[in-house]
């Protein structure tokens, strides 16, 4: 028994089912608030801290109910990584560039739902710095009130142990092991601008030196003397100030390297510390003439040393007085493979003196004679600031590089120079540590940052450009450099990257030793300064915080008069109301004077689909922020500002409707009209579709056909009436065609129609630029087209005899082409009369839009021969020159049997043929051009077997016949639209040029794209070049004559160029001089043209007129070769009666050298080897230029009988190796006798290691017995100089091509213009 609440007795039993009923009910009802929570959505935060790279990588995850107040978010989001609530912001980061982002309100009690957060997807957001702050920590206090905080803690709170552990002190990414905030370290970091780390760490050290900030501050700016821009002491005053006083992690200094007169290329070149360190102070010091400052460099950093000889055999010393800013201390003596432990054994090494003795002795003014002497450097006086510079680059004679001397240096924190120094001084000369400029990298480059130990605290930190953060006396003795081995001469290459550079101490002088002003002592400008500083940052926090809160969307307007759409990018605050928008809408697009105010609206705009999304009616007063849903750095849509005259009313466009561009087609007149805008819902059928565009337009729906273009040349007949728009697959910018006749035309199939043709004609025609040579004979003359007659020919002269008139500048082109054209009229008659044009009326079933468009001929077309059938033969004559150079061997034997004077005959035939119509006026066409076209109809059967090309819009199928594989004639072929006027272009494109514009179906080919411009250039077309000229101005050839011009676009550009053309199986080659012995053995000569099935023999013959007038070479045509050229290597060569394209495989852009010969050629057969061989001569340290030797096989001995014949060396004596690299194989006279494999054990060398089987390989020999040169250092040095500059000439070893140095240089004017030539 126990007892109860009431003191009386229950049984046990009772007691445990009370007991069990009351944790059964707690149970349920947990479980009722999770099975309620569970109804409600949930929302999944991921936050990101980026205000610290130790937490950058790190996530924290929340999972909130959907109703959580944004308020709430930022609570948790504080407790869970240890921030004061409001010290932060929360933005947006879901693939968002965060700094373009308006921060969340954490006031705010908006729920998570009703702020743009996603229930069941990531929502992504940056934990940022407020106003520029980093936020601030929860005191120790509130975190140890609860134990828990430390286990959700995520933010940069030191390690366990203590502050500056170490462990993971030096990493890729610069990090320390314990990054703290600036409110904790109290400083402000520097913004590297690109690679200015260098810059950073000096100013940082100068900044921490309290009697250079002092000093500095006292300088008083004359604003009435100087340009505050240009004054380096000002913009370092003004930095400093920054530095001192800023709230921000880190500060720009582009305002000090702008006074330095550098400018943002600068920030791109790294540079010495220590350079930049005496140019600076050489800086201030010319800026500080005739001012307190004017000796505070000397002051500070100035030190004073004798450099002396004295003579061993009198005792006689000269000497001199030198100064010194810096000591530089060498880590590796010279010729020694063992660095230097300590500064202080460096320090000693630096002023132990040298014997001169020998060839190096001293000239003695009292003995009169050269003795032995004792030079050496004495320290008369330390500065109070000491700057030790660590020379850890140096210049390896061996691989001719500079290189980053990693060895381990000692240096001690407290250093005592009184034993360096032979004056006897009472003060004491013991220095302090206070920075340690440190370096990360190799000589080609790398990164600095600083160590400073701060006088305020005694404390060191890493000031590594924005990030500052604390450090101990563990990290410093880091930066000593080297590895825990032996310090052998390799080892460097195996240590740390990262090590002190330079050193500065500071004497220990209490009488000297300052301390950093304090904000009452600065004096007045100063203080004035700091103010200044203060009002600007908070002008700019009050910036930001108006950029934040500025809604910035892409704005375009279709001009009311000018008709084009412009774009802009409208910067409108989220509080502006709509009315508000339009106005400065209105004023940014320069319509005041166009059209009233009243007359703008801004609409939702889809500028990809070119669709009207929604108006704002009766929203003119709502703020912009609400109508764009909130300040976002990209929007989804964007604004149009749509206009209206005055008599017109604006339409409402709502949600959910589509706009469809609705175009007029007129098949009468083969016209297409400009569109007109409906709009219409998803939901509507054809029928009622239809019924809405009658309203519109005013046309009868009965009859109408309307055709949606889908996508490109896409076109489907809408004829189904009751299918939805949707269903036939509208989007929400659409464009059909709408045609409402009553013609035949209605009953037939719709891709048979000529409705269909007008469309597909109309999608396929591009208008191009086309710029011809100059005084082309064909450029200046007018070119005007009529609808071709349908039926009987024989009113064509009365027709020609109409047209006269606006024709008559026609007869410069009449006269250019009168020649050819007689030609190709006899051939055509002649012909004619030999059959085969029995079906040359088919030629008479032209298109209802098919016209010719070309200069007129002489009346006598009219004569015996049908025009249409003179058309016929024009069509069927010979198609070479439509003919890809990639053609089969039978294609080739085919068109030999064409001579070259009836190609040139029947080339012009197309555009010489000429039939006219003058019954109707010019009328528009499908694409809204005017009548003035030509289309061209080649149609023909088989001609006896021979191959025809055909201007088809079928894709090329790698063959040119007329029928297929099973003997079907092809499909009627399409008509392609041509049609060229003149263009005014403008000016500059050069006296003579003229421009044609030209409308043609991109579907034709290029081949029958030159015939067509055959009359405007006044040649044949295999007699001009066709050049695409690209957005840089590039040109390239177009030399496919079987493809298309799909791959053109409207506006291209094209240069007419004059000049042969490539014809089938012709292949450019540019022709390069072989010159084996000369510094650079590969020169350009010409660009020349082989054909397939030419000799080796007949392309030389072709060259050499060509080498004589374009190269001034005198050749005879057995006394050079030709041979094949892979990349700078010659290789095999050509025998004269080999074959192109048998023998020889060749290419487009091919490429061959010419190689001059002393004598008869010898290679006469293609189982000779042709070698280049050169002689090594140890004894002299020389190569002997190259001489060729010609192989009957491949065997080595055969090598080496060839060898000793041209050198005199004993067969038993010759020794050979094979050159490595690219001709001409170069290598240094040092390396060559120890680093080629010599004398390889082999008997032939078509084998490894040696694998000679192509003509060209160089061959080096020597003769075994010869003893190399002995040389000194000397001349060891000075040949070494030589061969690197002649190896780097040539290319030879060059491993990497280092970034060229600019000297670094500090302009005192601010302008670097004067120096431009010195650099």
């Amino acid at each position: 028994m126990v007892p109860g609440e009431e003191n009386q007795l229950v049984p046990k039993e009772d007691v445990f089912w009370r007991c069990r009923q009351s944790i059964f009910d707690e149970m349920k009802k947990k479980f009722s608030q999770i099975e309620n929570a569970a109804e409600e959505p949930r929302v999944l935060c991921i936050i990101q801290d980026t205000t610290n790279s130790k937490t950058v990588n790190e996530r924290i995850t929340l999972n909130l109910p959907a109703s959580t107040p944004l308020r709430k978010l930022f609570e948790d989001v504080a407790s869970k990584v240890g921030y004061v609530n409001g010290t932060f912001d929360l933005v947006w980061g879901n693939g968002i560039n965060a700094a373009d982002m308006a921060p969340l309100d954490h006031t705010s009690e908006k729920s998570l739902l009703d702020t743009n957060f996603e229930p069941g997807k990531k929502n992504f957001l940056h934990l940022t710095d407020k106003d520029g702050e980093q936020p601030q920590i929860v005191s120790e206090d509130t975190s140890t009130t609860d134990d828990s905080v430390q286990d959700r803690f995520i933010g940069p709170l030191p390690r366990e142990g203590s502050v500056g552990s170490t462990s993971d002190y030096v990493s890729q990414s610069y990090s320390y092991s314990s990054i703290l905030s600036k409110s904790e370290t109290g400083y402000v970091g520097l913004v590297n601008q690109a690679m200015t780390c260098y810059l950073n760490s000096l100013l940082q050290t100068l900044f921490m030196t309290p009697e250079f900030r002092n000093a500095l501050y006292k300088w008083e700016f004359e604003e009435s003397e100087e340009d505050p821009v240009t004054s380096i002491p000002y913009q370092l005053q003004r930095l400093f100030v920054l530095l001192q006083t800023s709230k921000k992690r880190a500060i720009e200094t582009t305002d000090v390297t702008r006074s330095f007169g550098w400018d943002s290329s600068e920030a791109w070149q790294q540079h010495d510390v220590q350079e930049l360190c005496r140019v600076m102070f050489d800086a201030l010091e010319q800026k500080w003439k005739q001012t307190e400052q004017a000796d505070l460099i000397n002051e500070l950093y100035q030190g004073k040393l004798k450099d002396y000889v004295r003579c061993l055999e009198c005792g006689y010393e000269g000497w001199r007085i030198d100064t010194y800013l810096d000591i530089p201390l060498v880590i590796r003596p010279y010729g020694s493979s063992q660095a230097f432990a300590s500064v202080e054994e460096a320090l000693h090494a630096f002023i132990q003196p040298e014997i001169l003795d020998g060839p190096n002795q001293y000239f003695c003014e009292r003995c009169k004679k050269k003795c032995d002497a004792r030079k050496g450097l004495r320290f008369l006086h330390f500065p109070y600031l000491l700057t030790l510079q660590l020379k850890r680059f140096d210049f390896d004679y061996t691989t001719m590089h500079r290189i980053k001397l990693n060895d381990r240096m000692t240096f001690p924190e407290e250093l005592d120079m009184s034993t360096f120094i032979d004056v006897e001084d009472e003060n004491s000369l013991l220095y302090e540590l206070f920075s340690v400029m440190v370096h990360s990298g190799s000589a080609a480059g790398g990164h600095y940052y600083a160590c400073i130990k701060s006088f305020s605290d005694e404390q060191w930190y890493s000031f590594n450009d924005q990030h500052v953060s604390r450090i101990t006396q563990e990290d410093i003795k880091k930066t000593h450099g080297g590895s825990s081995g032996s310090r052998g001469y390799y080892s460097s290459a195996f240590a740390s990257s990262t090590n002190a550079y330079m050193l500065i101490y500071r004497l220990k002088d209490p009488s000297r030793n300052a301390k950093f002003l304090e904000v009452n002592d600065y004096p007045e400008h100063i203080k004035n300064l700091v103010q200044k500083e203060k009002e600007l940052e908070e002008q700019e926090k009050r910036q930001r915080e108006i950029e934040r809160n500025t809604c910035k969307i892409k704005l375009f307007c279709m001009h009311p008069v000018k008709q084009v759409m412009m774009e802009n990018k409208l910067e409108v605050h989220k509080d502006k109301t709509l009315k508000e928008a339009v106005e400065i809408a209105y004023k940014m697009m320069d319509l005041e004077e166009v059209i009233p105010l009243d007359c703008c609206r801004l609409v939702k705009y889809d500028e990809f689909h070119d669709y009207l999304e929604r108006s704002y009616e009766g929203e003119e007063d709502t703020p912009m922020g609400l109508l764009l849903g909130g300040v976002k750095s990209t929007y989804m849509f964007d604004l149009l500002l749509e206009t209206r005259k005055p008599d017109q009313v604006f339409q409402s466009y709502k949600p959910g409707e589509v706009m469809v561009k609705v175009h007029v087609v007129d098949i009468k007149t083969e016209s297409v009209a400009p569109p007109v805008s409906i709009r219409a819902y998803l939901n509507q059928t054809v029928t009622e579709f239809k019924q809405l565009i009658s309203k519109t337009i005013h046309l009868p729906a009965e009859t109408m056909r309307i055709v949606l273009e889908r996508c490109y040349n896409d076109l489907r007949l809408l004829n189904v009436p009751s299918k939805t728009l949707k269903a036939e697959g509208f989007f929400r910018s659409n464009k059909v065609f709408v045609e409402s006749s009553e013609s035949l035309d209605r009953q037939m199939a719709f891709t048979d129609s000529h409705l269909w043709k007008l469309l597909d004609r109309h999608a396929n025609t591009i208008r191009l630029f086309v710029l011809l040579p100059e005084q082309s004979p064909g450029s200046h003359s007018k070119r005007t087209a009529y609808p071709k007659a349908g039926g009987d020919s024989g009113h064509v002269d009365d027709a020609c005899e109409r047209g006269k008139g606006p024709l008559g500048s026609l007869k410069s082109v009449e006269a250019i082409l009168e020649e050819s054209t007689e030609k190709l009229k006899s051939l055509s008659l002649q012909q004619h009369q030999d059959g085969d044009n029995g079906d040359s009326s088919k030629s008479t079933e032209t298109s209802d839009f098919e016209n010719i468009e070309s200069p007129l001929n002489e009346r006598d077309s009219s004569g015996s021969v049908d025009n249409r059938e003179l058309e016929q033969q024009i069509q069927t004559s010979d198609p070479e020159n439509f003919q890809s150079e990639e053609r089969s061997d039978s294609d080739m034997n085919n068109d030999r049997s064409t001579s070259s004077v009836d190609s040139d005959i029947l080339s012009s035939s197309h555009s010489s043929d000429t039939l006219c119509n003058a019954d109707s006026a010019p009328v528009p066409l499908a694409n809204g051009l005017d009548s003035h076209s030509i289309t061209s109809s080649r149609r023909s059967k088989a001609n006896e077997g021979k191959k025809e090309t055909w201007d088809t819009a079928e894709e090329d199928s790698g063959t040119d016949s007329e029928y297929d594989e099973s003997g079907k004639s092809r499909a009627e072929t399409q008509y392609m639209y041509f049609k060229a006027e003149s263009y005014a272009a403008d000016e500059g494109s050069g006296e003579g040029h003229k421009w044609l514009m030209v409308h043609v179906d991109k579907r034709i080919t290029l081949a029958a794209f030159k015939q067509h411009l055959e009359p405007f250039v006044g040649v044949l077309s295999s007699h001009f070049k066709v050049f695409r000229v690209y957005a840089s101005n590039q040109e390239f050839e177009s030399v496919r004559l079987n493809e298309t011009l799909s791959s053109f676009s409207d506006d291209n550009k094209i240069t007419i160029r004059l000049g042969r053309a490539l014809k089938k199986g012709e292949y450019r080659v540019k022709v390069y001089q072989l010159l084996v012995n000369e510094q650079e053995p590969c020169r350009f000569l010409l660009d020349a043209v082989f054909a397939k099935g030419m000799t080796v023999r007949q392309s030389k013959e072709e060259l050499l007129p060509q080498l004589r007038e374009q190269c001034g070479l005198e050749l005879s045509i057995d006394r050079f070769r030709l041979r094949k050229k892979t990349w700078k290597n010659p290789g095999t060569v050509f025998l004269d009666y080999h074959v192109y394209e048998e023998d020889i495989n060749i290419s487009s852009n091919w490429e061959v050298f010419l190689e001059a010969l002393d004598g008869v050629e010898k290679m006469k057969s293609m189982s000779q080897l042709a070698v280049l061989s050169r002689r090594w001569r140890p004894s002299e340290m020389r190569l002997d230029p190259f001489q060729e030797v010609v192989l009957e096989s491949s065997s080595v001995d055969e090598l080496r009988e060839k060898l000793c014949e041209i050198s005199g060396i004993p067969l038993e004596d010759i020794e050979f190796a094979k050159g490595r690299g690219t001709f001409p194989c170069d290598i240094s006279v040092l390396e060559i006798h120890q680093d080629l494999d010599w004398n390889p054990k082999v008997s032939t060398l078509n084998v490894w290691p040696l694998y000679i089987c192509d003509d060209g390989a160089v061959i080096f020999y020597r003769d075994k017995t010869e003893e190399i040169m002995e040389l000194t250092d000397e001349q060891r040095n000075e040949l070494m100089k030589k061969e690197s500059s002649r190896l780097q000439k040539t290319g030879h070893r060059v491993t990497y091509s280092p970034r060229k140095e600019k000297a670094l240089k500090i302009y005192l004017d601010g302008a670097p213009n004067k120096d431009l030539a010195q650099d």
